[in-house]
């Protein structure tokens, strides 16, 4: 029986008693295309209340002593909620955590302990765990009051900010709807004086910029305050090592991944711009355990074993690991980070530093915290230097560089045939006007139609000559003939800076300008741009500073100029690599951003020199389905604007591919998907995709994407 004939039933027979369940409200929840609910009718809506909403409403200490905490739930619309799912569709499901944070300390410790045995190594160790084997009482329109099978030790702290913690899941798979899980927390201290001290050192927004949303143990939990009651010092995982699992240690290490100094055998002052994957050198089978003082040797991979077994040796991340405040803000302790310098902090990135011992320590052993800050101050006069704000600068973010900015100043000669003269200016930050002729890259990139772009053209603008109040270039290559619409030109370049000069920490950074890109037409007509399918700043939510190619390209907007449909890297790849690799920008997007478990092809790009750059690693840290996270102005919906061209794909199943089938197949990589997307594809109509998958479809392309 199907979710939806099973839906119908169940309403009759509510209907057959007469009306048992009130539908109450006649207006839907507030629901987005990202929900699945959203696409339910109001009579569905009425009788099933999608939605839940968790709020705790005290907590009691009682004999023993054991501790009673009351909440209620409800739905999207604040009906109760039975937690069984007899009364209300779908049951609830629950999992509890108490734990304490004295004053003057700045980590929690749980009071929930339990054994946790992994199969594999056999090692069984007493964790803090969250527990569900308590007790329930019901008192009504959803109030619960749930007393823990954990009872507190009898010296309990009674002046420590004892927090309880609760997750919520309720079930309404057989609706088709999943499942939709909600946290809550409440803070008191038990004696009865007012809450000073929690810990409220990363959010949960800051983590949801790339997560969208973090979840973690199976999507329960789903709040920075939830996790760090249970990943506190005392834990660790199931392997004869004993990797803590400490919030911060085990964060920091997941995202250094393949950056660590113990896996890439490189230490931290050598690691290049973020972005950019690296190939981490592992030795395959490692199990050398952690050295005194958290130093481990090259080569050795990060492995979690609880439960199960965790490998997080190739993560990269996706901007600058010196970036801290990309995930320290937004939170009362988001200073931390260059507040409280620690060895388990610090030393979860520098895990070649052995602090007990003093290697690469500067020989200087430390064998507590009580003395990092005062080496490592919050900040220094110099950048780079040994206090913590220094020694994270990223060159291109250095306050020394005088900065490089481009204007397009005007296009001329924009007849087909002809060559277009593109008047530009290169200025540093404070308007100084920069010799083009000495920047050690600047190039104009020619591109049309902005349709969709068939063909780009880069030449070297450092031979411009000065006038029109910048510089002047004239391209040798002259606008196709027959040719109608809009052309863009975009500008793209930088110079070498070198920072701290004559010191130790000289340093030499890429000092480059932000491409602009200017439109023009070529027939008379009013100059068009290219759609806007995806914003740089949506890639910066999570990218920081979107740079490729050595760090000169920096806009999306031009980014499509070169990875156009008709593009593949043949020009790049060894002739004993082919057939080429397409990497017209939807496609290749979509698929580096596609989990490497979801895909059957290989995804390795050759760039400049013969470089390969294989992307078949990269994992991304949101939920593709929700297309909204790249795509604006719902560019991801069909149909499609009318002019796009064909994806040139030499390696995909179908080598030529129409516009919806690029999009579609480079997620869905099946040879399944791409028998259906020809089967319902005409060569004299073209594609039919937008009957079923269109805006107001059945299986639009937001409906079957949502959650």
């Amino acid at each position: 029986m199907t979710s939806k004939r099973r839906l119908g039933l169940v309403m009759a027979s509510f209907i057959g008693l007469g009306g048992a369940l009130t539908l109450a409200g006649d207006s839907k929840p507030k629901l987005t295309p990202r929900d699945k609910a959203y696409y339910l009718r109001q009579d569905q809506v009425a009788f099933i209340r999608p939605g839940l909403n968790l709020k705790i409403q005290g907590v009691a200490l009682g004999a023993l002593p054991t501790v009673k905490v009351t909440f209620r739930i409800s739905d999207s619309q604040d009906q109760g909620l039975d937690r069984l799912g007899v009364e209300t569709p779908g049951p609830l499901s629950f999992d509890f955590v108490i734990a304490r944070i004295k004053p003057g300390d700045t980590q929690y410790r749980c009071y929930v302990l339990r054994p946790e045995t992994n199969d594999d190594t056999q090692i069984t160790k007493i964790l803090p765990l969250a527990e569900h084997d308590g007790t329930f009482t019901s008192s009504g329109d959803g109030v619960y009051q749930y007393t823990f099978s954990t009872q507190l030790p009898t010296d309990f702290e009674k002046n420590a900010t004892t927090t309880v913690a609760i997750t919520a899941t309720r079930d309404l798979s057989e609706f088709d709807l999943g499942t939709t899980v909600t946290n809550a927390l409440f803070n008191f201290v038990p004696s009865g004086a007012p809450v000073t001290q929690v810990r409220d050192v990363v959010s949960t927004t800051a983590c949801n910029q790339c997560h969208n949303p973090i979840t973690g143990h199976n999507g329960e939990w789903t709040e920075m305050r939830t996790c760090v009651l249970c990943h506190e010092p005392e834990n660790s995982d199931l392997s004869p090592g004993s990797q803590s699992l400490d919030f911060k240690v085990f964060i920091h290490k997941i995202h250094m991944g393949a950056n660590m100094p113990s896996v890439s055998g490189k230490p931290l002052n050598v690691l290049g711009t973020s972005g950019s994957p690296t190939t981490a050198t592992v030795a395959s089978g490692a199990t050398q355990a952690p050295q005194p003082g958290g130093s481990q040797p090259a080569g050795t991979p990060y492995q979690l074993i609880t439960d199960d077994s965790l490998d997080e040796s190739a993560l990269i991340f996706p901007q600058d690991i010196r970036n801290c405040t990309v995930c320290h803000q937004n939170a009362t302790q988001a200073d931390n980070w260059k507040t409280k310098p620690s060895s388990a902090a610090c030393g979860s990135c520098h895990d070649d530093v052995n602090f007990a011992t003093g290697q690469n320590h500067v020989n200087l052993p430390q064998p507590d915290d009580s003395q990092c800050a005062t080496c490592h101050i919050q900040q220094g006069e110099l950048e780079f230097d040994a206090s913590i704000v220094g020694a994270h600068t990223i060159p291109t973010a250095s306050k020394q560089l005088p900065g490089t900015t481009f204007s397009i100043l005007g296009v001329t000669n924009t007849n087909p045939g002809q060559q277009p003269t593109v008047t530009f200016a290169v200025k540093d930050k404070s308007g100084n006007v920069i010799d083009a002729s000495k920047m050690d890259y600047l190039s104009l990139v020619l591109a049309g139609p902005t349709t969709d772009y068939a063909n780009s053209w880069t030449e070297d603008a450092r031979k411009a000559t000065p006038g029109g109040g910048g510089y002047v270039y004239t391209f040798s290559q002259a606008i196709p003939k027959n040719t109608t619409g809009s052309f863009a030109v975009a500008i793209e370049g930088y110079r070498t800076v070198t920072l701290n000069p004559g010191t130790t920490k000289q340093i030499m950074a890429r000092d480059a300008g932000f491409n602009q890109v200017s439109y023009f037409s070529v027939d008379g007509s009013k100059a068009a741009p290219r759609r806007t399918v995806a914003t740089l700043n949506n890639c910066n939510a999570c990218h920081q500073t979107l740079a490729a190619h050595g760090g000169i390209r920096r806009n999306t907007e031009e980014c499509v100029l070169c990875h156009n449909p008709n593009s593949t890297d043949a020009a790049t790849r060894p002739q004993n690599q082919m057939p080429a690799q397409g990497i017209h920008f939807k496609t290749l997007i979509h698929r580096i951003h596609t989990d490497q478990d979801d895909v059957t092809d290989d995804l390795t790009v050759y760039g400049f020199n013969g470089t390969p750059v294989d992307y078949n690693g990269v994992l991304f840290p949101g939920d593709r389905r929700d297309c909204a996270t790249c795509h604006v102005s719902g560019s991801q919906e069909l149909p499609l604007p009318t002019g796009l061209l064909p994806t040139n794909s030499p390696r995909s199943v179908i080598q030529v591919m129409p516009p919806i089938q690029a999009a579609c197949l480079s997620c869905h990589t099946t040879t399944d998907a791409a028998a259906h997307a020809v089967t319902n594809t005409s060569t004299t109509f073209g594609e039919s995709c937008e009957v079923c998958h269109g805006t107001n479809a059945d299986f639009s392309i937001d409906k079957v994407h949502a959650q």
